[in-house]
């Protein structure tokens, strides 16, 4: 495979800013400078800063409910908290696009650099639901129309796929992942956000784990979110009407504490994920 894409899968970084650390001559094949255009065979020894990268043995995909006040991060001075301090080291283990700071719920994290692709490219469309608690309470009919037809930001249009007023906030779904987007056309339409939480990525829902818990997806839920990133997926997208997921989170506005009342499910996949749930919570940090 190509070095680019090597270097993606082994969870290193995507496959643009893998180019420039090869373009940076920070990258090695056989002890040998790569360039752009190097392709890896069987057998041969990557090395980046002179550390040496492996694909992953085995590829996992975790699903946290991130807390408010993790940063989505490996390393930074300034962060007190992050989130692999919540999850199972793997090597290559890496988080799936980002929530900030502030912004709690659903956070997928994976070695598996070529399903990070597929989920974070603005090609595939990948849909994401969240539910804000606004400043000035319920967003009003008018402004999720604003918000679905699209408004301005200071780094170009963005556009929601869906929206729907909540109590106390909205509903609403996308499908980028721009750095505090939802937070900043929520202000724009004038509700500025207090809360924010991801309640699901394509297929993959927040479910019954609370904050600071974790699980693996199983297999079949893994399949879902390849098969969700593809062109004209069949897989149905999260939706921003209450009501229509059968396993969906809800959320006990007068606590402002995230909950879950999801039934009990006899099918082996709802034992799987009970099982993973249970887990999570045993070797949660």
């Amino acid at each position: 495979m190509r070095l680019q894409q090597f270097l993606a899968r082994a969870g290193i970084a995507s496959r643009r800013k893998a180019e420039d650390l090869i373009r940076a001559g920070r990258v090695t094949i056989n002890q040998q400078v790569a360039s752009i255009g190097a392709v890896v065979q069987p057998g041969d020894i990557v090395h980046l800063d002179g550390e040496r990268v492996r694909l992953p043995q085995k590829k996992v995909v975790i699903a946290l409910h991130k807390p408010r006040g993790y940063t989505t991060t490996h390393e930074d001075e300034h962060a007190e908290k992050i989130v692999y301090e919540l999850v199972p080291k793997h090597p290559g283990l890496h988080a799936v696009g980002r929530l900030d700071k502030d912004t709690e719920g659903l956070l997928l994290l994976t070695n598996d650099g070529h399903l990070t692709q597929l989920l974070t490219h603005p090609r595939n469309q990948v849909p994401k639901l969240y539910r804000a608690w606004c400043k000035n309470g319920r967003v009003s009919v008018k402004a999720c129309q604003q918000l679905v037809q699209g408004v301005m930001l200071g780094d170009g249009p963005a556009q929601a796929l869906e929206a729907h007023p909540a109590k106390n906030g909205v509903k609403l779904v996308l499908t980028e992942g721009r750095k505090r987007e939802v937070r900043r056309m929520l202000s724009k339409v004038g509700y500025p956000v207090e809360r924010l939480v991801r309640l699901a990525v394509g297929p993959i829902e927040l479910g019954e784990l609370e904050a600071g818990e974790w699980r693996y997806l199983t297999p079949d839920e893994i399949k879902l979110l390849y098969a969700s990133a593809q062109p004209q997926s069949p897989i149905q997208k999260p939706t921003a009407q209450a009501g229509v997921r059968p396993q969906k989170s809800t959320v006990e506005s007068n606590s402002g504490r995230l909950s879950t009342r999801q039934r009990q499910s006899t099918d082996k996949r709802g034992s799987n994920l009970q099982a993973h749930t249970r887990a999570g919570r045993t070797n949660k940090a």
